[in-house]
């Protein structure tokens, strides 16, 4: 009995710790501890990097988009790094040289960050900025994101996302969404970003050249190489990125699996970092937001199965444990019915079962010994 409590509340405590307590936590750290950061209108020579494969029928309205961009044109380098695409995705942006784009072209397709890293080698700018291809800015998107770097303690600056509709209209952002937006502003505040937006964030060149690696998600890994040369990473507010959500549910949910999938392979490559004795304030923020999101999959089978036990002889713990049959009837439902979807806590309950087993499944795959490097783009 008091063995099942206690592998019960533990669970109970992980979970609300990685989405409740490690909010609370910054949010109070942030009242004794703040970093600002320091921006200023600069303009250092910037290279623009967009990663494509197979992206023939989007990538000239993302370097029509790219080339609206408000920025001095003789310090703006656009960069199309193509992983080695089969379809008409290279000649499109050929066709667009003498407008300012260039191609660099893999020879052989070996992964988004591979391609990347052709792009970061002959990269001529102080700050690379990188786009994906599915991701539309406004004009003033590169001149905002690089004010940031007049703070000499930032080395990377993440976007902040925006859902768009079919029409192109902004829409409102999930629950989830503005949650993670929230909690990177509190990390900004109190030390630095955990990992950035994909989709569009900016780095110092000094960051990504000789520390690039072309098998782990660049967007977690370059917090990281700036945190190891001692920078930090920020969120800005006034940098969006705007994108249409996956329409196919199926797609979305390998997405996530393949995101969790990559930052394992990132988070256990960097364990140096989760030293607190060098990283005091890193080292907790890397554990919070992303190790314990990652076990909380585990933490909910823990609490299930010790709460089934605990009812057989408490009705308390009955209690408890018709709370959570009720949680997964509710998530369930909306997973398989999908009108129930239009209440907003059906859906909250249905993403957060999902974003779990996708988690799990993410975990499953690694210990199996799978390692993403390959990548194709979410047809949005």
């Amino acid at each position: 009995m008091l063995l099942g409590e206690i592998v019960f509340w533990v669970s109970v405590a992980l979970i609300t710790y990685a989405y409740v307590g490690y909010p609370l936590a910054l949010s109070v750290v942030s009242l004794l501890r703040t970093r600002r950061v320091e921006k200023a209108d600069v303009s250092p020579s910037v290279t623009f990097i967009i990663t494509a494969y197979n992206e023939e029928k989007r990538i000239a309205e993302k370097l029509e988009n790219t080339l609206k961009l408000v920025y001095p044109r003789s310090k703006l380098e656009i960069l199309v790094a193509s992983d080695c695409s089969s379809d008409k995705t290279d000649e499109i942006v050929k066709s667009y040289g003498d407008r300012g784009a260039q191609l660099v072209r893999a020879p052989v397709r070996k992964g988004k960050e591979a391609a990347q890293k052709l792009a970061v080698e002959v990269a001529k700018g102080e700050i690379l900025v990188f786009s994906d291809v599915a991701t539309i800015l406004a004009e003033h998107a590169v001149s905002n994101i690089v004010k940031n770097f007049h703070d000499p303690t930032v080395g990377c600056v993440s976007s902040v996302d925006r859902f768009v509709d079919q029409d192109g209209r902004v829409s409102g952002e999930g629950a989830y969404v503005r949650y993670e937006m929230f909690l990177r502003s509190l990390e900004t505040r109190v030390n630095s970003l955990v990992g950035l937006s994909g989709s569009f964030f900016a780095a110092r060149r000094e960051v990504c050249k000789g520390a690039w690696s072309d098998d782990l998600q660049s967007d977690f890994n370059t917090v990281i190489n700036s945190m190891r040369m001692g920078l930090r990473g920020v969120a800005d507010p006034d940098s969006i990125g705007y994108y249409k959500n996956i329409a196919d549910e199926r797609k979305e949910y390998d997405r996530k699996v393949r995101t969790v999938l990559r930052g394992i392979s990132v988070f256990m490559r960097s364990l140096a970092l989760v030293n607190p004795l060098r990283h005091s304030v890193f080292a907790w923020q890397l554990l919070s937001h992303k190790l314990c999101r990652w076990l909380v999959p585990f933490a909910m089978m823990t609490a299930f199965v010790s709460n089934a036990l605990l009812a057989l002889s408490s009705r308390w713990y009955a209690m408890l444990f018709l709370i959570q049959i009720l949680f997964y009837s509710v998530a369930l439902g909306g997973i398989f019915w999908k009108p129930l979807l239009r209440l907003p806590i059906c859906k909250l309950f249905s993403y957060f079962l999902l974003v779990n087993v996708s988690i799990f499944q993410a975990w499953i795959r690694y210990w199996s010994g799978e390692r993403l490097i390959v990548w194709e783009p979410s047809k949005r």
